[in-house]
């Protein structure tokens, strides 16, 4: 006989289902844009806002203005290297460097435009994450019909029934 202990530690084996190729294209495209470091983006992305918030409600000296710059510039070159390729090179684009001594509205601009692209990163995640959940669930509801459709068939399947439909049972 058997252990009960090798039993429980079996993982249950699910059956593979197919994904279309249009939809196995469409996935191969979201997995070039990537993060490899989700919580240090969290974390950057937060002090950027913040950041902008404070800017927005105080005077901002020279000295300010050029750490604040180049706090901007750590934190765009810092979010470069968590991205792929592809979004470091439209972060690159959309997060060009400042340079020199700012000024004030100079700032503002370049960090709203920041916290803006960084929301909408964070948008296009939550996205990818509701159609990877979703076609999930489709798979699993899948799963479940074909277990259904596995343990009851349809009437006309089995091999005992009468010739006029009805089930034959243990008395004639």
């Amino acid at each position: 006989m058997s252990d009960p202990q090798d039993e429980t530690a079996t993982p249950d084996v699910m059956q593979a289902i197919a994904i279309p190729a249009a939809q196995a294209a469409g996935a191969q495209g979201d997995q070039e844009e990537s993060i490899t470091q989700p919580a240090k983006l969290l974390r950057i992305a937060s002090m950027v806002r913040e950041l902008l918030e404070q800017t927005r409600q105080a005077s901002l000296d020279e000295p300010g203005r050029k750490r604040l710059a180049d706090i901007y510039q750590r934190a765009v070159g810092e979010l470069s290297e968590v991205l792929s390729a592809d979004l470091r090179e439209e972060l690159g684009a959309l997060a060009p460097p400042v340079e020199g001594v700012p000024t004030e509205a100079e700032l503002r601009v370049a960090q709203a435009q920041l916290v803006g692209w960084l929301e909408g990163l964070f948008h296009g995640i939550q996205a990818a994450m509701f159609a990877q959940q979703a076609a999930a669930q489709a798979q699993f509801q899948e799963l479940q019909r074909r277990g259904l459709m596995a343990q009851n068939p349809t009437p006309g399947q089995g091999d005992d029934q009468s010739p006029d439909g009805r089930r034959a049972g243990q008395y004639l």
